[in-house]
């Protein structure tokens, strides 16, 4: 008990640099103090003592604020940051070296019996806020954005966020110059996403306007040699975009048709 114990409080100190000592994380980590009071309800509630085993978590609930169901199955090395409103469901199963942050939920979609709640792989990272509902299994070194909502299986190292969560990946980097140009073009930043925490919403988006931007180079294209060929298209400018509120004065606005005038080849 005493090694799991040593081996709980080391974990704390690869994952938070906030701790300082061994004293501060045995006095001030509730989410330790949830893991501690779960592995001896469990072993109740394997032994079959079910009411003390439930007495024991609720307990555990009213002191440290994190709700972990006795029937559920926690790995080694298991680390809860900040704790408080963490809900942990009875068929939940947690590998090794799983972080968990303030207001997760491990819960169910079902009133049916059996299997109902995740299972998390070794090395997942579940951020504040996140709900991940039903048996499903985030595969090893999976990670899931703050506030997102799972449903679905998540693959092994691949990250989720959103509402529902999607798996987003990351940027080339001659893709994100691409866009960074497009977006200087039209004149706004169509992409006000880190690439460290990308959002599907912004993903889809920028899949249309880089079919867009693609579309306006083939036009320049054909308008270029259609003039080549004695034919007179594409002389006047493109007609202006009104988006109710989000039309800017008109001063900026005739800035930007004139970069996008500007921006086909003079030769047109």
């Amino acid at each position: 008990m005493f090694s799991r114990i040593k081996e709980d409080i080391k974990s704390v100190f690869d994952r938070d640099p906030a701790a300082r000592n061994t004293i501060e994380v045995l006095t001030n980590y509730p989410g330790m103090h949830a893991i501690w009071i779960h592995r001896l309800s469990h072993k109740l509630w394997q032994k079959n003592w079910r009411l003390l085993a439930r007495t024991l978590s609720t307990f555990s609930r009213w002191l440290t604020g994190v709700e972990i169901h006795p029937g559920a199955i926690l790995g080694r090395r298991f680390f809860i940051d900040h704790g408080m409103g963490i809900v942990i469901g009875e068929t939940a199963e947690i590998g090794n070296d799983v972080t968990l942050y303030h207001g997760v939920t491990l819960g169910g979609t079902s009133w049916n019996a059996g299997k109902r709640h995740p299972t998390l792989e070794d090395n997942v990272v579940i951020g504040a806020g996140a709900q991940v509902l039903g048996p499903i299994t985030i595969g090893k070194g999976g990670k899931v954005g703050s506030n997102s909502v799972v449903v679905k299986d998540l693959p092994a190292n691949a990250t989720a966020v959103g509402i529902p969560a999607r798996i987003v990946n990351e940027k080339s980097k001659s893709e994100k110059e691409k866009r960074d140009q497009a977006a200087k073009k039209f004149g706004f930043d169509a992409y006000a996403v880190s690439a460290d925490n990308p959002d599907p919403v912004a993903k889809a988006i920028g899949r249309v306007l880089d079919h867009m931007h693609l579309m306006d180079s083939k036009v320049a294209d054909l308008c270029k040699e259609v003039n080549q060929l004695g034919g007179e298209v594409c002389q006047e400018a493109l007609p202006e975009l009104h988006v109710g509120e989000f039309d800017d004065d008109e001063k900026a606005a005739a800035q930007r048709r004139k970069t996008i005038v500007d921006s086909f080849d003079p030769e047109i």
